[in-house]
């Protein structure tokens, strides 16, 4: 992971507030658990011990996998931006043309990424698609289902 990725304050605050949570608590539940499983016996025999053991080494790629993305974290200027354009921070409403059905999202990093909230990847096929683009552009975008052809409508950050 050398490629600097992008977040806004409160994404950034939320990712150290996750990495501080795993390496405090999150420790503490797991030697926890490893010392209850460590005092039912024969440590060669004792599945509840190798659970507990492979858990923790879950745990810590974890704590790894945060601290990669937070040494490559870059908080993003807002004021920089160019609003005119579908950039990361904006909220794109959108036309799919062939249903005429509409939608909106706000591009934001994969790490703040959350569909059910209307909040896609920038990495994500849409979030591609819509990257640099300006409002009355048309984008076609390869989803599962086919090719899907969209109409940027707004762009509001």
């Amino acid at each position: 992971m050398t490629d600097a990725q992008y977040f806004t304050k409160a994404g950034l605050d939320k990712l150290k507030e996750d990495l501080q949570e795993l390496k405090t608590n999150g420790r503490k539940r797991i030697a926890i658990d490893i010392a209850e499983a460590r005092e039912k016996g024969d440590l060669k025999e004792n599945a509840e011990y190798d659970a507990a053991k492979h858990n923790q080494g879950l745990h810590e790629a974890e704590i790894a996998r945060l601290e990669a993305v937070l040494s490559n974290a870059r908080v993003i200027d807002e004021s920089q931006l160019d609003t005119s354009k579908a950039l990361i921070l904006a909220t794109v409403r959108l036309r799919n043309l062939s249903n005429k059905s509409e939608m909106k999202y706000t591009l934001v990093s994969q790490q703040e990424a959350d569909f059910k909230g209307g909040r896609i990847s920038v990495d994500s096929p849409v979030g591609k698609a819509l990257l640099g683009r300006s409002v009355g552009e048309m984008v076609e975008v390869a989803v599962p289902a086919g090719k899907v052809k969209l109409e940027i409508l707004e762009i509001t950050y």
